[in-house]
């Protein structure tokens, strides 16, 4: 017998030899000539993909439901030359699986060729160039365009929304996009078209439709049908040419976990300081740490939370680090406004210090800085354009937005060595930060910092433990109950659109009730979020999310309100949280958006296009 059957699979060497099956759960089977085994329901693709046998495919992702588009995952099945799509194929006991034949070369070569004579030569300036999945196997199988081009009818690219970009000439039907909005986010703004191609509400520009921003189709889409809305360009003249303006960078927690994979390392490892590094080669005059001002945010919002209680204010309060989120309570759920609390995100409440307090310290004009935002998320874009987030004069105080492939793309392009990078610190004083900042990476990570630091400016002592695990992990929907010195605290956490759909129903039937929630569009929090490098790897988040604790149980400080550079712009600039001049700079206001047509705005190529 074979040993180590907890595991998924297992391949044994051992040639033709027969298996008595000892486990209900286990079915064995050959795969290339070798005797092996799996647990019962395991498809071809999950168990070639778990030993590291190469099947190609496109329309395939593990998060998703298979497709059976793409007619790439071709395998041969019990001995004969019948070919089976290996992602829907379940394995049976007594299989035969032949992965490499000829018949399987020729018939994938051949459906490659068909997708590449309905594509766009457009590889050079596409935003996927280098990264997409079709252009990898085009090249791995040594594909000619040999097929007579089919002529698609040409379809308007949709440059409307600031997040994203849609070319759906580029789309090969894999139909990844449209899985995604609804099956992970149901939200459902996908649906595929009497041509077969995924199309938005009565062929709406996306930015007129309920779409929340969230990134979900571009995170899985493997073309370049739909992408982030790139600025990419713009951010790399600016830096070539900073025409006396001063460049500030801003980085987001969840961007520290998951950079490295874009340069061949593990998600979850941590490169903070590489990344610090990375821009200020890339020259960057000024790197600021957004965890600042996510200590800030826990300052305001946990006091926010607190007024609320003790004064009879609306409950529960909702958090609004999110955008994704806000946009779905604006869009879906305006009744709940009130709930929202008036905190700016961490991004915006950088920006708004960077241009109206730490400009004038130093003596440069708000309209000279340029502040350039490192988030892993394209929701991001879309709240750097809202009007309530500009200064008095009008000027938009983040004026760009990169994700973090688009950070990556930033740094291939300039040929900075990033693994080789010596570790480099953040400015000061809106650099440093705590443990408690940093979770705000990860499902959860709010809610507990806020915790950390709402019980003990409350109770004036410390919580029993700092690790507060019931909101922690990837149960879509966390509850727990916080005995705030005789009162009973319900708090709750909820990741992933679908997940909070499923919330709200609850809410608005009077099903639920808490004082404090937070909300998270991307499943993961922002680990997931839809800028952050493509993965098809099992396990990519749970890496990052234990990369995200790692740093926060390796800080000194893991309390916001024990940061020193927090309590000095209290001390210095804004007297006490929740007073008029931190109401003025860190809070803000949202809108209902349910029946108003939103106006199309211009996204980061076209004014980049009309600049030149």
């Amino acid at each position: 017998m074979l040993s180590n059957l907890s595991k998924k699979f297992v391949v044994s060497n051992l040639f033709k030899r027969t298996f008595i099956n000892t486990s209900n759960n286990i079915v064995k089977f050959t795969l290339n000539g070798k005797f092996v085994e799996t647990t019962k329901g395991t498809t071809i693709l999950e168990a070639c993909r778990t030993s590291d046998i190469f099947i190609p495919s496109l329309c395939y992702h593990p998060n998703l439901s298979p497709n059976e588009e793409c007619n790439l995952c071709l395998v041969e099945t019990d001995k004969t030359s019948k070919l089976s799509r290996a992602c829907s194929t379940i394995i049976q006991e007594g299989m035969d699986i032949v992965t490499k034949s000829q018949n399987v070369l020729n018939s994938v070569k051949h459906n490659l060729a068909m997708i590449l004579s309905e594509h766009p030569k457009e590889c050079t300036s596409c935003e996927s160039n280098n990264r997409c999945e079709l252009q990898d196997l085009i090249y791995r199988y040594g594909i000619i365009d040999k097929f007579p081009r089919k002529q698609r009818s040409f379809i308007p690219k949709d440059y409307s929304s600031p997040s994203l970009i849609r070319d759906m000439n580029k789309c090969i039907k894999c139909y990844r996009c449209v899985k995604a909005c609804s099956e992970l986010q149901g939200m459902d703004i996908l649906t595929i078209g009497p041509d077969g191609i995924p199309m938005t509400p009565k062929n709406k520009e996306l930015y007129t439709t309920k779409c929340i921003n969230c990134g979900a189709c571009s995170f899985y889409c493997p073309v370049g049908a739909i992408t982030e809305n790139s600025q990419v360009r713009e951010v790399s003249n600016l830096l070539k040419n900073k025409e006396g303006k001063t460049l500030v960078f801003q980085t987001a927690p969840a961007t520290r976990v998951a950079i490295s994979e874009e340069f061949g390392m593990e998600p979850g490892d941590v490169s903070t300081g590489k990344m610090v590094a990375a821009l200020r080669k890339l020259g960057a005059d000024v790197v600021f740490d957004t965890d600042f001002t996510a200590d800030l945010t826990i300052m305001e919002e946990g006091s926010e939370l607190l007024d609320r209680i003790k004064n009879g204010g609306t409950l529960p309060m909702f958090t609004s680090c999110c955008p994704g989120w806000i946009n779905m309570v604006e869009k879906f759920y305006p009744e709940f406004i009130p709930n929202l609390s008036s905190c700016r995100s961490p991004q915006g409440m950088m920006s708004s210090l960077v241009k109206n307090y730490w400009a004038e310290r130093i003596g440069i004009k708000p309209e000279d800085v340029v502040v350039v935002s490192i988030m892993p998320c394209t929701a991001k874009k879309d709240e750097a354009v809202r009007d309530q987030l500009k200064t008095e004069s009008g000027l938009q105080e983040t004026d760009y937005v990169l994700t973090t492939r688009e950070l990556a793309k930033l740094i291939k392009l300039n040929k900075v060595k990033f693994a080789s990078l010596k570790e480099s610190e953040y400015n000061n004083p809106l650099g440093e930060s705590t443990g408690a900042a940093v979770i705000f990476g990860n499902t959860g990570g709010v809610m507990e910092a806020a915790l950390r630091t709402a019980y003990e400016i409350a109770l004036e002592k410390p919580m029993p433990t700092l690790n507060y695990t019931p909101v922690r992990g990837f149960q879509g929907i966390k509850e727990a109950t916080v005995d705030f010195g005789g009162i009973d605290l319900k708090v709750a956490v909820v990741h992933q659109a679908s997940n909070i759909h499923n919330y709200m129903q609850r809410l608005k039937e009077g099903d639920s009730m808490h004082h404090f929630v937070e909300f998270m569009i991307c499943k993961g929090g922002c680990i997931g979020g839809g800028g952050e490098p493509k993965s098809k790897t099992g396990d990519y988040l749970e890496k990052r999310m234990k990369g995200i604790y790692k740093i926060d149980d390796n800080f000194k400080i893991r309390k916001s309100h024990e940061n020193k550079a927090v309590k000095q712009i209290y001390d210095q600039f804004f007297g006490h949280p929740l007073s008029h001049k931190s109401h003025h700079f860190l809070h803000t206001h949202y809108n209902d958006r349910t029946e108003k047509k939103e106006q199309s705005v211009k996204g980061g190529f076209w004014k980049w296009f009309n600049k030149k």
